[in-house]
């Protein structure tokens, strides 16, 4: 009928007019700006640094910009995409580190003491045992006396940092 459109909405696909005619511009996207080693602008810091700094993520909502490996650095012209690199946060949005309670730390003592004691010998060492494939220490296992350097000699001693 002359009247009628000439299909029912929704039962064509879309004109040509609707789809973008280009991708969005590099600025909508956080992570395009990338950066080498050496210059890196102020107020943008990776994890490490800010942690270094005595200060932890915070506010941050994810990386601002990506800090190009040492490969990457000799070629401008691609983006970087190695496990190696680094993100970039700022540090303005960064909050200072949280301090443990006291309570929090003797938590965290007693359960890297259940991880490095023997449960034959008692003995306290200074590295987590491989419990999960031989149940006890090395020495223990291969019947040998531990080295001094590797085991705590007074288990009694306070270690917590608070």
């Amino acid at each position: 009928m002359p009247g009628e459109p000439a299909c029912l909405p929704g039962c064509c696909p879309p004109s040509a007019s609707a789809f973008p005619t280009r991708w969005p511009s590099d600025s909508a996207n956080p992570l395009v700006s990338e950066f080498d080693r050496a210059a890196v602008p102020e107020g943008l810091a990776t994890r490490r640094q800010l942690r270094e700094m005595g200060l932890s993520p915070g506010g941050n909502d994810g990386p601002v910009a990506i800090l190009r490996c040492k490969y990457c650095s000799y070629r401008p012209d691609q983006s970087c995409n190695h496990p190696t690199r680094g993100f970039l946060l700022r540090v303005d949005l960064a909050t200072p580190k949280r301090i443990p309670t006291l309570a929090q730390e003797q938590a965290l003592d007693q359960a890297m003491a259940a991880r490095s004691t023997c449960p034959r010998c008692r003995r306290r060492y200074y590295f987590c045992l491989p419990l999960r494939t031989q149940g006890v220490c090395d020495p223990c296992h291969q019947g040998f006396e531990p080295s001094p350097d590797t085991v705590m000699t007074s288990p009694a001693t306070h270690r917590l940092a608070a």
